[in-house]
């Protein structure tokens, strides 16, 4: 299958503080490395970008030597933590800003939402923003005009159409954004965090969007996101970064495993993306912690063992009817339980909700949580892969016996009453 995407020893390099004099010698010190076939003096600088860690370098590689390739067709998730690389990549790839070293070939137009506020001019409507984009892309208007009413309706925002985007929402601007990036011709589709923006549906809405154009119409997709349900639905393939480095270009299954296992040290504490426009969602949340009997923090909990899951919250309209519900699916993805609040009236606040259970009674192995916000009307917010947690064995002589004889193998380990009697006749 042809490559829609290579890449060869791609790195990114950004200076911190002020910038200094020097740039041109800099660059005179590179060419005559290079004249001489000696090693660019530039790439013996510079540290990697961990934001943990104060660094002595002014320079700090965000991106470091990638190799790697993208069929056309294939949708990739591009997951790691915060500060991995992940945006730089797909700035490069968006022709947003340029390799320090290195190259990148790509065959295609490219259109792509790295973020909210980019690719449209402020001061022209929504309606002038789509026919700019699409002869950014080489369309004619022929084209756009036979797209335009498809746009306008999966954006939702007909009404202010004619008004300019630097007065819409956050919440409108990214939605108008996402469909004209979708619906235009492009052979590649770039999209950056846009389900942290946004309600519920339209997040739906976004992934069925991405689906389509991958599996339908065979265009690649680079899709990023911290949600790792949404990204082992849609995607086949997933791109592991880790302090600029590429960790691991797989199938999406083993690379999420693998992410989930090496950051399992972080997981008992989660930091929900905010929404771009806070006013746009009537409740979202914040944080998820993971936690003992004492509520201390932990990513490990034993078979058996109490353990609890608290969420903070914010609500910034009144819901009738308000639900928090809490969902666990193993690694493959099988939903296993649900646990729901009861419904009730919720006012503007900060809140925490706090799922608990005295024995935990699922068999061992790494399992995801997913958070939901609801009413009896609509759905709110809901988040996929909010954290992962691992379950381990006990001793023999720390658990009930009715657990040890009924575990096995599968996903419960809720006992069961075991009776063994002599039979009267056998048949």
């Amino acid at each position: 299958m042809a490559k829609a995407i290579k890449a060869e020893q791609l790195s990114k390099a950004y200076q911190l503080g002020d910038f200094g004099t020097g740039t041109i010698s800099r660059d005179l010190e590179r060419f005559w490395a290079r004249v001489r076939g000696k090693e660019d003096p530039f790439l013996k600088i510079g540290e990697s970008n961990d934001r943990t860690v104060k660094g002595g370098s002014d320079i700090v590689w965000s991106l470091r030597d990638l190799d790697f390739e993208i069929e056309q067709g294939d949708a990739v998730g591009v997951i790691g933590r915060n500060g991995a690389g992940k945006s730089t990549l797909l700035k490069i790839l968006s022709r947003v800003t340029s390799p320090t070293t290195g190259s990148v070939k790509i065959k295609g137009r490219i259109a792509s939402l790295l973020e909210v506020g980019t690719g449209f001019h402020p001061e022209l409507t929504g309606k002038e923003n789509i026919f700019l984009n699409g002869a950014i892309l080489g369309m004619r208007k022929a084209e756009i005009r036979r797209k335009f009413d498809e746009i306008v309706g999966f954006a939702g925002v007909e009404r202010y159409i004619d008004t300019p985007v630097k007065r819409y929402s956050s919440g409108m601007y990214v939605r108008l954004a996402f469909a004209v990036a979708a619906h235009l011709e492009s052979e590649i589709l770039i999209v950056d965090e846009v389900l942290a923006v946004g309600d519920a549906e339209f997040q739906r809405k976004c992934l069925g969007k991405m689906s389509e154009v991958s599996r339908g119409e065979g265009r690649t997709v680079l899709f990023v996101s911290h949600n790792m349900g949404a990204v082992k639905k849609f995607c086949k393939k997933g791109l592991y970064l880790d302090k600029g480095r590429l960790r691991q270009f797989d199938t999406v299954e083993r690379v999420i495993d693998n992410y989930a296992l090496l950051s399992r040290v972080s997981q008992s504490a989660f930091d929900f993306p905010l929404p771009a426009d806070k006013a746009a969602l009537a409740a979202f949340a914040l944080r998820l912690f993971t936690e003992d009997r004492a509520g201390n923090r932990v990513t490990e909990v034993r078979v058996g063992e109490y353990w609890q899951i608290r969420i903070v919250f914010r609500v910034t309209a009144t819901i009738r009817h308000f639900i928090i519900a809490l969902g666990i699916s193993d690694s493959r993805d099988n939903h296993v339980r649900t646990a729901w609040s009861c419904p009730a009236d919720i006012i503007p606040g900060d809140y925490e909700a706090v799922f608990t259970e005295n024995s935990l009674l699922l068999a061992t192995g790494t399992y995801s949580l997913s958070v939901g916000l609801s009413s009896y009307e609509k759905p709110v917010q809901y988040f996929e892969g909010a954290a992962h947690l691992q379950i381990s064995e006990i001793s023999a002589e720390d658990l009930d016996p009715s657990i040890i004889r009924t575990s096995g193998t599968g996903i419960l380990l809720n006992p069961m009453e075991i009776t063994i009697k002599p039979a009267n006749t056998i048949s």
